[in-house]
Protein backbone atom coordinates (compact mmCIF):
# COMPACT_ATOMS: atom_id res chain seq x y z
CA UNK A 1 0.00 0.00 0.00
CA UNK A 2 1.42 3.61 -1.10
CA UNK A 3 1.71 6.26 1.09
CA UNK A 4 -1.08 8.28 -0.69
CA UNK A 5 -3.21 5.42 -0.08
CA UNK A 6 -2.77 5.27 3.83
CA UNK A 7 -3.28 9.36 3.72
CA UNK A 8 -6.63 9.13 1.98
CA UNK A 9 -7.79 6.48 3.85
CA UNK A 10 -7.42 8.33 7.05
CA UNK A 11 -8.64 11.48 6.08
CA UNK A 12 -11.62 9.87 5.11
CA UNK A 13 -11.85 8.00 8.68
CA UNK A 14 -11.26 11.17 10.33
CA UNK A 15 -13.92 13.01 7.92
CA UNK A 16 -16.62 9.76 8.76
CA UNK A 17 -16.23 10.30 12.58
CA UNK A 18 -16.31 14.11 12.18
CA UNK A 19 -19.69 13.88 10.58
CA UNK A 20 -20.84 11.16 12.36
CA UNK A 21 -20.38 13.34 16.00
CA UNK A 22 -21.70 16.38 14.37
CA UNK A 23 -25.20 14.38 13.85
CA UNK A 24 -25.36 13.25 16.70
CA UNK A 25 -24.85 16.37 18.96
CA UNK A 26 -27.62 17.70 16.49
CA UNK A 27 -29.89 14.96 17.76
CA UNK A 28 -29.31 14.97 21.43
CA UNK A 29 -29.23 19.01 21.69
CA UNK A 30 -32.35 19.65 23.76
CA UNK A 31 -35.13 21.14 21.11
CA UNK A 32 -36.85 24.12 22.68
CA UNK A 33 -40.51 23.74 21.52
CA UNK A 34 -42.63 27.45 20.82
CA UNK A 35 -45.66 27.91 22.85
CA UNK A 36 -48.84 29.73 21.53
CA UNK A 37 -47.35 32.93 23.90
CA UNK A 38 -44.18 32.76 21.87
CA UNK A 39 -46.35 32.85 17.99
CA UNK A 40 -47.26 35.94 16.44
CA UNK A 41 -49.51 34.93 13.61
CA UNK A 42 -51.55 37.58 11.56
CA UNK A 43 -55.63 36.32 11.27
CA UNK A 44 -58.59 37.59 9.32
CA UNK A 45 -62.35 37.02 10.40
CA UNK A 46 -64.51 37.03 7.70
CA UNK A 47 -67.82 38.15 8.83
CA UNK A 48 -71.07 37.79 5.87
CA UNK A 49 -73.99 36.53 8.04
CA UNK A 50 -75.98 37.42 11.13
CA UNK A 51 -75.68 34.33 12.13
CA UNK A 52 -71.93 34.40 13.00
CA UNK A 53 -70.82 37.56 15.39
CA UNK A 54 -71.27 36.26 19.13
CA UNK A 55 -69.96 32.79 17.72
CA UNK A 56 -66.89 34.69 16.09
CA UNK A 57 -65.86 37.57 18.90
CA UNK A 58 -65.82 34.30 21.10
CA UNK A 59 -63.63 32.67 19.09
CA UNK A 60 -61.42 35.55 18.61
CA UNK A 61 -61.25 36.28 22.59
CA UNK A 62 -60.61 32.37 22.87
CA UNK A 63 -57.75 33.23 20.16
CA UNK A 64 -55.79 36.13 22.44
CA UNK A 65 -56.40 34.33 25.12
CA UNK A 66 -54.45 31.57 24.04
CA UNK A 67 -52.45 33.39 21.62
CA UNK A 68 -52.02 37.11 22.84
CA UNK A 69 -49.32 38.13 20.13
CA UNK A 70 -51.87 37.18 17.16
CA UNK A 71 -52.92 40.44 15.18
CA UNK A 72 -56.70 39.94 14.45
CA UNK A 73 -58.73 42.06 11.51
CA UNK A 74 -62.41 41.24 11.76
CA UNK A 75 -63.83 42.01 8.06
CA UNK A 76 -67.71 42.50 7.95
CA UNK A 77 -70.13 42.84 5.15
CA UNK A 78 -73.71 41.87 3.65
CA UNK A 79 -75.54 40.91 6.76
CA UNK A 80 -72.47 40.57 8.49
CA UNK A 81 -71.96 44.77 9.49
CA UNK A 82 -74.76 44.54 11.44
CA UNK A 83 -73.86 43.42 14.66
CA UNK A 84 -71.34 46.87 14.51
CA UNK A 85 -74.49 48.73 14.20
CA UNK A 86 -74.80 50.57 17.54
CA UNK A 87 -77.67 48.82 19.85
CA UNK A 88 -77.08 45.70 17.80
CA UNK A 89 -77.92 42.64 20.14
CA UNK A 90 -78.12 39.11 19.83
CA UNK A 91 -81.74 38.09 18.51
CA UNK A 92 -82.20 34.92 20.50
CA UNK A 93 -80.49 36.04 23.73
CA UNK A 94 -80.39 39.55 23.84
CA UNK A 95 -77.09 39.95 23.98
CA UNK A 96 -75.78 43.73 23.15
CA UNK A 97 -72.75 42.99 20.58
CA UNK A 98 -70.95 46.79 21.56
CA UNK A 99 -69.46 46.39 24.84
CA UNK A 100 -68.20 42.62 23.36
CA UNK A 101 -66.27 44.59 20.02
CA UNK A 102 -65.24 47.35 22.37
CA UNK A 103 -63.56 44.60 24.98
CA UNK A 104 -61.95 43.42 21.65
CA UNK A 105 -60.50 46.20 20.39
CA UNK A 106 -58.67 46.97 23.59
CA UNK A 107 -56.60 44.34 22.83
CA UNK A 108 -55.99 45.09 19.47
CA UNK A 109 -58.80 43.38 17.29
CA UNK A 110 -59.77 45.91 14.22
CA UNK A 111 -63.16 45.65 12.67
CA UNK A 112 -64.11 46.59 9.32
CA UNK A 113 -67.03 47.43 7.88
CA UNK A 114 -66.90 47.40 3.89
CA UNK A 115 -68.83 50.47 2.34
CA UNK A 116 -69.93 48.63 -0.54
CA UNK A 117 -72.53 46.90 1.62
CA UNK A 118 -73.67 50.28 3.62
CA UNK A 119 -74.07 51.87 -0.67
CA UNK A 120 -76.09 49.02 -1.15
CA UNK A 121 -78.10 48.85 2.13
CA UNK A 122 -78.72 52.79 2.11
CA UNK A 123 -76.63 52.94 5.30
CA UNK A 124 -74.56 55.78 7.11
CA UNK A 125 -70.99 55.25 8.76
CA UNK A 126 -72.65 57.21 11.93
CA UNK A 127 -75.22 54.00 12.73
CA UNK A 128 -71.97 52.44 13.65
CA UNK A 129 -70.14 51.77 16.73
CA UNK A 130 -67.18 54.23 17.61
CA UNK A 131 -64.76 51.40 17.69
CA UNK A 132 -65.57 49.79 13.71
CA UNK A 133 -63.78 51.08 10.97
CA UNK A 134 -64.07 51.56 7.01
CA UNK A 135 -62.80 49.68 3.88
CA UNK A 136 -63.70 49.91 0.24
CA UNK A 137 -64.73 46.28 -0.27
CA UNK A 138 -64.77 43.72 2.22
CA UNK A 139 -64.37 41.02 -0.46
CA UNK A 140 -61.14 42.65 -1.50
CA UNK A 141 -59.95 43.24 2.06
CA UNK A 142 -60.48 39.73 2.74
CA UNK A 143 -58.08 38.57 -0.26
CA UNK A 144 -55.95 41.14 0.58
CA UNK A 145 -54.87 39.63 3.68
CA UNK A 146 -54.28 36.72 2.95
CA UNK A 147 -52.33 37.31 -0.26
CA UNK A 148 -50.62 39.79 -0.20
CA UNK A 149 -50.10 40.15 3.82
CA UNK A 150 -49.87 36.61 4.69
CA UNK A 151 -53.16 36.69 6.96
CA UNK A 152 -54.67 33.41 7.60
CA UNK A 153 -58.26 32.80 7.08
CA UNK A 154 -61.00 31.96 9.64
CA UNK A 155 -64.86 31.86 8.70
CA UNK A 156 -66.47 30.94 12.10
Amino acid sequence: MSWLMIRNTLVACAAGLLMTSTVYAQESAPVKRMTTQDITSKVVYHIDGAEQPLKALRNIRNHLDVSPRTTIIVVTHANGVDFLMEGAKHAETGTQYAPLVSALTARGVVFEICEITLKNRNLKRDQFVLDATFTPSGVVRVADLQTQQGFAYIKP
